[in-house]
């Protein structure tokens, strides 16, 4: 009997990524191991999607520097390189938000996606939750550069369950390869090359794959929204809840986030990680159904979990905590344990208003019948009379 092998796991290989040394799988790529080390080092993302294969190397978004490329060769690359395609190495040395070129290259990409891109907010239901609206906010200029009209499209109906909005396209192909990768068969594509390039179906067919609704979760704006809850309200108004189901699709795993506003629910989505994509359960990704995500809109059809957490910094995530941590407030320490509202009772400082009247007792605003400058006749304090009606003959009498 022949003895088994065992193979030996490969060596892991150390890569510096802004100053943080990890230590990595060989072919793990930047991206991922940034991602490893955290929020603070990992560059932004607008094609790339983990959960996905094949995507990544569209946007240009996560170039970053590399200042040596490995221990062997420490040589730096010439230009940058997009950290979603590119492998770490034993000894490499990245600069992402530590590097001016970086920072500078990312301006660019933020003015070229926007050149195109239609500023309309305001009426966009990605708003609140637009990765392309943090992208700006974060890299972005002030101003526009680009004088010139806008490319646009006309409005095509892909089906009865989701909305393109092909102007707002930044040609990520996120939609595309969860099409391809996770239903069975892909009626929709890129068509056309250039400016003309277009995401569309074959033939002006409609998408009613099963889960075609997950298309709207990986679009990083506002070109694939969902209809049933078009302009109905902001996610900010909403709250989000983790719930889950017994779904009858084998393939769904029944775990979906219910945005509610009241008792009502506004919209399904599946549920995120901290980096905007699809989370995994069981080592596989969380995709909801259509029926899960459309039908399934009564907090009856759902077991609700709880609250989702939301990151402090996003806009959804306003009062909506599970438990609210007040900061300390020194000028109570200060004022050695006096209520900070007494520094309102200037009344026996001032001289201006007679103390003996409680200004939460006056009907309505107060007015020269309530009080006396300093140095006249002072009111006399009576709860008889009714402060605020009185005229100045009686209250010189």
């Amino acid at each position: 009997m022949s003895e088994e092998i065992k193979k030996e796991a490969p060596a892991k290989v150390k890569v510096t990524i802004d100053g943080i040394t990890i230590e990595v799988n060989p072919g793990t790529t930047i991206m991922d191991a940034a991602r490893m080390i955290g929020e603070e080092v990992a560059p932004p993302a607008m094609c790339y999607y983990s959960k996905l294969e094949d995507t990544g190397g569209k946007c240009r978004s996560c170039l970053v520097e590399v200042a040596a490329g490995s221990t062997a060769d420490p040589r730096p690359m010439p230009k940058l390189v997009a950290s979603c395609r590119t492998g770490v190495m034993d000894g490499m040395v990245v600069k992402n938000f530590s590097s001016e070129r970086v920072i500078d290259a990312r301006n660019g990409v933020v003015e070229f996606l926007l050149i195109n891109h239609p500023l309309d907010c305001p009426v966009c239901d990605q708003a609140g939750e637009c990765y392309l609206q943090d992208f700006t906010y974060n890299h972005g200029k002030e101003y526009s550069r680009y004088k010139f009209v806008k490319r646009t499209f006309i409005k095509e109906d892909i089906g009865p369950y989701i909305q393109l909005h092909m102007t707002r396209c930044i040609m990520c192909y996120r939609c595309v390869f969860v099409a391809d990768q996770i239903t069975e068969k892909r009626v929709h594509g890129i068509l056309d090359r250039g400016d003309r390039a277009a995401i569309s179906t074959y033939i002006s067919r409609a998408i009613d794959n099963d889960f075609s609704g997950n298309m709207i979760d990986v679009c990083p704006v506002g070109a694939l929204t969902d209809k049933t809850f078009r302009f109905k309200n902001r996610v900010w108004f909403t709250k989000p809840v983790d719930a889950h189901r017994n779904c009858e699709n084998p393939k769904c795993c029944g775990k979906a986030t219910l945005w509610l506003r009241g008792e009502e629910v506004y919209r399904v989505t599946s549920r995120r990680d901290k980096w905007g994509e699809v989370q995994s359960f069981d080592g596989k990704p969380g995709w909801i159904c259509n029926t899960c995500r459309f039908e399934k809109k009564k907090t009856s059809d759902w077991v609700v979990e709880g609250l989702t957490t939301i990151p402090r910094h996003s806009v959804i995530g306003a009062n909506k905590y599970k438990k609210l941590v007040v900061p300390n407030d020194p000028l109570q320490e200060v004022m050695k344990g006096v209520q900070p509202k007494l520094l309102m009772d200037i009344h026996s400082i001032s001289e201006v208003n007679n103390p003996a009247i409680d200004l939460s007792t006056i009907m309505g605003p107060s007015n020269s019948n309530d009080f006396k400058k300093a140095g006249q006749h002072e009111v006399p304090y009576d709860e008889t009379i009714q402060f605020g009606t009185r005229s100045d003959k009686e209250v010189e009498e």
